[in-house]
């Protein structure tokens, strides 16, 4: 497995990661085996992933107790990354007030990650999203202690805007920005990525596979569980679904000339945008997580790249990636 450095950071991990999110369920629809999910984790390592993302609202909670219990055996050689940020009840898991990135939560999170991961340190500590209510300088001086403390290594923000970010790099240098990013929602070309390379700081796209319509599984004709949260994203709809498709149509007609599959283009694309940058693709089967750790071997030229470009743009997307409610939730 290849390995790309975050950024300056000095931080090193495998060139694709694993997201974890979907193994317990509350997202795409019921959760999946446990056993079969710690199987799948361990041998993601044996394939020469080290890098597996969670979170506490994941679940909430059981998510991490599945990521710990199955790395444990294996932690000297992997990179785990969790959050905080949201304000859940400590037995319950239900979300109260929305956002907490007070200190003192900050504090109590990461001491819960820790029991859960079972760990002593948490590689990669991410602010799940920004909280209006707390200064960021706040947030990453909390994160700051919890480092030398020797409870967090590395620092992290999910879908920051860049005053956030820049503010928050002069205090605790950030190592890595985590948010959507795919031929299916380009949004951080616009000023993320130039302000990611200007800083040093490594990117991980999440949903770097349009959650699952970047894959061709889906079609005009595809319909959603509702335990599943497509069948609330608009972009989804069938009317929508309809027109987004000529996206997928163009990227399977570029795995159909390299021989690969149409997640395995829509992941290279990601590789071969910038260095360190890093996509955590998330899935539930073994025959998934190899198909996408092809996408590593796969060469696009640039002009494979430019006609990709060209092609994606051209082609005008109907609807919004998340629902209202979470949209407002990041503040995009």
């Amino acid at each position: 497995m290849k390995k790309r450095e975050l950024g300056k950071s000095g931080l090193s991990v495998s060139a694709l990661g694993l997201g974890c999110m979907s193994m317990t369920g509350n997202y795409y629809g019921p959760a999946a085996d446990k056993k079969e999910m710690i199987k799948l984790i361990r041998s993601a390592v044996d394939l020469g992933i080290n890098l597996f993302d969670t979170a506490e609202t994941y679940g909430p909670f059981i998510n991490e107790k599945l990521v710990g219990e199955a790395l444990k055996p294996l932690r000297d050689k992997v990179v785990i990354a969790t959050k905080f940020g949201f304000d859940l009840d400590p037995d319950t898991g239900e979300r109260r007030k929305g956002l907490n990135s007070r200190p003192e939560h900050i504090r109590t999170v990461a001491e819960a990650s820790l029991k859960r991961l079972k760990t002593d340190v948490i590689d990669l500590f991410y602010q799940h999203r920004v909280d209006p209510d707390v200064p960021i300088e706040d947030v990453a001086g909390t994160v700051k202690d919890l480092i030398q403390e020797g409870k967090v290594k590395y620092f992290g923000l999910s879908e920051p805007g860049v005053r956030t970010l820049r503010r928050a790099h002069i205090v605790q240098p950030v190592t890595a920005v985590q948010s959507e990013y795919s031929l299916w929602h380009r949004d951080p070309e616009i000023e993320i990525l130039p302000t990611l390379e200007e800083l040093g700081i490594g990117f991980i796209p999440f949903s770097p596979l349009g959650a699952g319509f970047l894959t061709g599984k889906i079609d005009k004709t595809t319909t959603f569980d509702s335990s599943d949260f497509r069948a609330n994203v608009t972009r989804f709809a069938p009317d929508a679904l309809k027109s987004n498709m000529p996206l997928v149509d163009m990227v399977r007609d570029v795995a159909i000339r390299k021989k690969a599959t149409p997640a395995q283009i829509a992941l290279a694309w990601l590789l071969a945008r910038k260095p360190w940058i890093v996509p955590i693709p998330g899935t539930t089967k073994i025959n998934r997580l190899e198909e996408n750790i092809g996408a590593i071997t796969i060469e696009l030229t640039s002009s494979d790249l430019l006609e990709i470009n060209n092609a994606a743009s051209a082609i005008p997307l109907k609807g919004k990636r998340l629902p209202e409610a979470a949209l407002k939730m990041t503040g995009l």
